[in-house]
């Protein structure tokens, strides 16, 4: 690679845009300023400057040029920073020699090469044609079949698999993209993993397809093998920080300061296509530090619509108190109580989904509803079971008002006072999806007061919460 096509692609480039395009910026006089996307801070000390084209973190020292802010960011080789900031640029780099080429690039190309060839063949093969048919009639626009690349996987052993060995690359490398299998007890030999399926590619933030997700459209198929199969874990896809439509949804979601999370893709292709332009998938996973991380650099504010049962330990209950740690606001979109997924519901009627973003409920108000519906209040069993579900998310709230009154309010529903409340408050210790942030205040001090005060003390109420909050 020449130095003048480095030297190209800075010149075309601001850096203002490149950094704007991950993270939100605020003009500070002649520079621009943001939260650091590489560490953690409450007060933003990452400062971009247009006239240098350098940024410059005064909170973790980090500081560079458009290449290593992407190198930085994207976790990536120079090489795969360049490829990612010509694309950006218009540029089209001048061919190098294959064998020079990263294995990151070569699996890229592999799962671009795989992306056209499952176009292809919903377009051009028989079964292909059924499938779109189906793609139709969920409501699927041809527009949205075409912007999110969607295709089919022939029901065949190796057809794939052949088309990329035709065009150079070797078996071994599709197994490594997560494409093929190798055949047990013969590690030069392999068959297509995506067979006789609708194929929905899955892109990293800048629309590079890294993965697949595979569903069988046919019903007789349904009740025999998994509805949906998809990519393993490879050099280019990690399942843990990648959110299905976030390619997409970026700048929308950093201009609402608000994104919409659902399960399917077919949940964020419906929503996208009906103009909720803001809204991802999580693809059937469960939220992770990852996504979070990555989200934070867009908006504070989620809306989940996912099928949640928040009593039990799970893992979608887990992801969000992973996401009230970090500082989220989060509300609840109580799309499953008709049995109905979000894409349903749109293609029922749009504005039924707008009206449900509308109403969704604080998470704190979801944990409530959630709990009072489950459990009886007027029996000590239920009114324990309540505080057991409640209390870990009142203590994992941060700010101490808004803290107090979802104290003064469990006491009221539960016909209890504040003070016990407090006291059970105070006890919780342990384990991860109660740890998020538990702050001091309730854990006691060094001369015992809580606990003197759970053994018997008579306090009244608002000398408890004054002396604990």
């Amino acid at each position: 690679m020449q130095d003048s096509q480095i030297e190209e692609i800075k010149n075309k480039l601001n850096v203002v845009d490149v950094v704007g395009s991950y993270i939100k910026l605020t003009k500070t006089g002649i520079n621009y300023r943001g939260p650091c996307p590489f560490h953690s801070e409450k007060k933003p000390s990452f400062f971009v400057s247009p006239n240098r084209q350098m940024w410059k973190c005064f909170g973790c020292g980090k500081v560079g040029d458009i290449y290593e802010f992407v190198k930085e960011i994207e976790g990536v080789e120079f090489g795969d920073a360049l490829r990612i900031l010509a694309a950006k640029a218009g540029v089209e780099l001048k061919r190098e020699n294959p064998k020079l080429r990263t294995e990151r690039q070569r699996l890229y190309e592999i799962c671009d090469l795989a992306c056209s060839f499952f176009e292809k063949q919903l377009d051009a093969s028989v079964v292909g044609k059924e499938a779109k048919e189906y793609l139709l009639k969920r409501g699927i626009s041809e527009e949205s079949i075409k912007k999110w690349r969607l295709g089919y996987s022939p029901d065949t052993w190796q057809s794939l698999s052949d088309f990329l060995v035709g065009k150079g690359y070797q078996r071994q490398e599709i197994v490594k993209a997560g494409l093929a299998i190798e055949k047990e007890g013969n590690r030069s030999d392999s068959y297509d993993r995506f067979r006789g399926r609708i194929a929905f590619p899955i892109f990293d933030l800048n629309s590079q397809v890294v993965g697949f997700g595979a569903r069988v459209f046919k019903t007789a198929n349904e009740k025999e093998t998994a509805k949906y199969i998809n990519t393993p874990q490879t050099f280019v896809y990690n399942k843990s920080a990648i959110l299905y439509g976030l390619n997409f949804a970026k700048l929308p979601v950093k201009k609402e300061n608000n994104c919409v999370i659902t399960e399917g893709y077919t949940d964020a292709i419906m929503a996208h296509q009906a103009g909720f332009i803001n809204t991802v998938a999580a693809s059937g996973t469960a939220l992770t530090s990852q996504h979070l991380e990555i989200l934070k650099r867009y908006a504070e504010n989620l809306i989940l619509a996912f099928d949640m049962d928040l009593a039990g330990d799970t893992a979608t209950k887990r992801g969000i108190n992973l996401a009230e740690a970090q500082g989220f606001n989060i509300k609840i979109v109580d799309s499953y109580s008709g049995a109905k997924d979000p894409a349903e519901i749109i293609l029922e009627n749009p504005k039924n989904w707008s009206d449900l973003i509308e109403k969704a409920r604080t998470i704190m108000d979801y944990y409530f509803d959630s709990a009072f519906e489950k459990f009886d209040e007027n029996i000590p069993e239920g009114k324990k079971q309540i505080g057991r579900m409640i209390l870990p998310a009142i203590k994992r709230i941060q700010n101490r008002i808004e803290q107090s009154h979802w104290i003064q309010k469990l006491s009221e529903k539960l016909g209890v006072k504040e003070d016990a409340v407090l006291q059970e408050l105070s006890s919780l210790r342990g384990d991860d999806s109660r740890r998020g942030n538990l702050d001091s205040r309730f854990r006691g001090n060094d001369n015992g007061e809580i606990a003197s005060s759970r053994l018997g003390g008579t306090r009244n109420d608002a000398s408890t919460r004054k002396k604990l909050i």
